[in-house]
């Protein structure tokens, strides 16, 4: 089935130096881009992580050291790859929980100031769990019918991953077949920020989503414990949880 779009889709996936949102880097990005009109265009890139690429993440996606030590950085790309999602809802297969997280902390770090919140994600798998419960290769057998090749490599991701949520489109007859109510289905958690640390409330509230004050406005904790905003911030949070707690803060004290 065709996606019905308002704005540009991009697919996208990434392989990494590692799982750690906080602390691992990009070593490939592909994406595929969508148009309403139904034309494509596609890019992938391998990246310089400035870190050695450990022995097990090598044996995942094939991609070492040697490979990317002419790249360039995330950095040097990063305003480019910004100017190419512009006004693109995005999607991925468990984009929500690990692909767009760290795209943002790299995006951060490039010093790029770029609001993924405002997007829209679509993650594939997450649609794919609550139907069937299986894993990408199952995926693509199951609604594709076709063994996934080059599986762990980020061009064949994505691509099986776009062509996943058409046919999971014409599977179900209960998805429909817009950008919005996709992206209200494989939503995860109502997270503020993308490591789901702060969440909002029913009043659309920040709330801590962790720890001791688990459950708590974080405005109140703030305002009740000053030397909480200085352990986030020295604590080994993402930076985008980091950038929440730092607004929200500053929100208050404009009040």
């Amino acid at each position: 089935m065709k996606l019905n779009l308002k704005n540009p889709l991009v697919f996208f996936d990434l392989e990494t130096t590692g799982v750690n949102v906080s602390s691992d880097r990009i070593v490939e990005i592909s994406y595929l881009k969508i148009f309403p009109n139904g034309d494509e265009e596609s890019r992938t890139r391998r990246l310089n992580p400035e870190r050695p690429i450990p022995p097990e993440s090598t044996l995942v996606h094939g991609i070492t050291d040697e490979d990317v030590k002419d790249a360039p950085t995330f950095k040097q790309i990063a305003k480019s790859l910004a100017a190419q999602i512009e006004g693109c809802d995005l999607a991925g297969y468990n984009s929500n929980r690990f692909d767009i997280p760290l795209l943002a902390e790299e995006f951060l770090r490039a010093d790029v100031d770029i609001d993924l919140m405002k997007r829209k994600f679509v993650d594939v798998q997450t649609i794919y769990h609550k139907k069937e419960q299986r894993t990408l290769a199952a995926a693509y057998k199951f609604y594709c019918d076709k063994d996934l090749e080059n599986a762990h490599t980020a061009e064949a991701d994505t691509k099986a991953t776009y062509e996943i949520l058409q046919s999971q489109l014409d599977r179900y007859p209960d998805l429909q077949n817009d950008i919005n109510y996709l992206s209200e289905y494989s939503a995860f958690t109502n997270n503020v920020d993308f490591a789901g640390r702060v969440i909002y409330n029913e009043k659309k509230q920040e709330v801590i989503n962790f720890g001791k004050y688990k459950g708590r406005l974080v405005e109140s904790v703030l305002a009740e414990d000053p030397g909480y905003y200085s352990w986030i911030m020295q604590g080994d949070f993402a930076l985008h949880t980091k950038k929440v707690f730092t607004n929200i803060r500053l929100r208050a004290l404009k009040k």
